[in-house]
């Protein structure tokens, strides 16, 4: 991937981590926590964020942590979907059914954090973080 590409390229495959955080300005840093499954019942470690990038409110779900790992976004709303994945197709259906009610179980908080969460002291975002219900 050239230093220039965009996010408008990446319409074909889910981006890594890395590569959004790269593609935002300084004015851009979102709040951000990484989920454990112990948090969420989800086996998979759940990232969210304050608004990031050009794209609507997602959540991204992870085997493994980290900048460069495969992922999957998933669209936050009452009716939440898979919006595009990195994961193998077995790793996917596996977690994705359960990724899912927990977005859709916890979407309006997320939505609120999303869109008004920027600014938020690390003690108030673990606070959220640990405030959503289970699955």
């Amino acid at each position: 991937m050239g230093l220039h590409e965009t996010l408008a390229v990446w319409s074909d495959r889910e981006p890594t981590l890395d590569e959004e955080l790269r593609a935002l300005s300084d004015e851009d840093a979102p709040e951000m926590a990484n989920l454990p499954p112990d948090w969420t019942g989800v086996l998979a470690t759940l990232f969210i964020s304050t608004a990031m990038g050009q794209h609507g409110p997602r959540v991204k779900v992870y085997i493994k942590t980290g900048r460069g790992q495969p992922s999957a976004s998933i669209s936050i709303g009452p009716n939440p979907r898979i919006l595009a994945s990195s994961l193998d197709e077995r790793d996917l259906n596996r977690i994705a059914p359960k990724a899912i009610e927990w977005v859709a179980l916890n979407h309006e908080a997320l939505t609120t954090f999303w869109f008004e969460g920027e600014g938020l002291a690390i003690a108030d975002v673990a606070n959220f973080a640990r405030s959503l219900k289970r699955v």
